[in-house]
């Protein structure tokens, strides 16, 4: 008997102290206060993808690096990264790992995470030759486009347009999963237009517009603002825990006062910038 209550009085002193280290771990998390969000106080601490211009890369040279750059003055913090590629485990390895407080960019309504309000509305765009006589195009169904040799990256939203329009028997497809590391499929769709190996190309806009805005001669990039029969637009928000509301109001606040400063950085990374109304900015 004297046997039993001495393993149950041990088990229940390692249950205690499993407790108490669970509880110190926790307590210990940075910028834990009494709302109990894990938000670093001193650091922006991003979650980001290593190899992904014109987003983001170990150099911070993309867009949204810079965002982060301008939030962290703002905020009066240092900046700090944990980089993860944009793929399964992501957020699981990053912000749920509480190595990192906030995706600078994320499709609003996520569920895989808490959206703030979107700071900018992407489309997908067609990329032509300026002065070829494609400029004016606003659309896929443009009979101009019959009989082009059109590049698009397989998978993707535009290629079931393109299907729908006739313009996919010659299309030709670029891959849509590569190792980022040795291949830029974006890139070399752009340098093909370029060329004048292909005659246009529809990309995702923020890519294709800092690609273009790149090029070896002066390209046209139009957002597909008027297609009908897949999503081609999404507007592109910030991601931060479910559990962070105040940290989410303070981004908020954050893109409202500073949305001048944002547009200026994307349209100087080529990004397209339009409105609700499917309007291209003129920034």
């Amino acid at each position: 008997m004297d046997k039993i209550v001495l393993v149950g009085r041990r088990l229940v002193l390692a249950i205690c102290v499993l407790g108490s280290l669970s509880v110190r771990a926790y307590a210990q998390a940075p910028g834990l206060g009494a709302s109990a969000e894990l938000v670093d106080p001193d650091v922006l601490r991003v979650c980001a993808d290593p190899r992904s211009l014109p987003f983001s890369d170990e150099a911070q040279d993309g867009f949204e690096d810079k965002i982060a750059a301008l939030f962290a003055a703002k905020l009066g913090k240092t900046i700090s990264y944990t980089y993860y590629p944009r793929s399964v485990g992501f957020i699981r390895n990053t912000l749920n790992a509480l190595k990192c407080d906030v995706v600078i960019g994320d499709v609003q309504g996520d569920d895989m995470v808490q959206t703030t309000n979107p700071y900018y509305r992407a489309f997908y765009a067609l990329v032509v030759r300026s002065g070829a006589g494609l400029d004016d195009v606003q659309s896929l169904a443009d009979p101009r486009l019959k009989g082009k040799k059109i590049g698009v990256v397989a998978g993707t939203p535009p290629a079931t347009i393109m299907a729908k329009d006739g313009l996919i028997g010659g299309a030709k497809p670029f891959p849509l999963v590569v190792d980022t590391r040795y291949d830029a499929p974006s890139k070399a769709m752009i340098d093909e237009i370029a060329s004048g190996e292909i005659d246009a190309g529809v990309l995702w806009g923020p890519i294709g517009g800092y690609y273009a805005k790149h090029a070896t001669i002066p390209l046209t990039v139009i957002p597909l603002t008027r297609e009908q029969g897949a999503q081609m637009d999404f507007r592109i928000s910030m991601g931060v825990r479910h559990s962070d509301q105040e940290w989410k109001r303070t981004l908020n606040r954050l893109i409202r006062e500073n949305q001048s400063d944002i547009d200026k950085i994307l349209t100087d990374y080529g990004v397209p910038i339009v409105g609700e109304r499917g309007k291209e900015s003129s920034q």
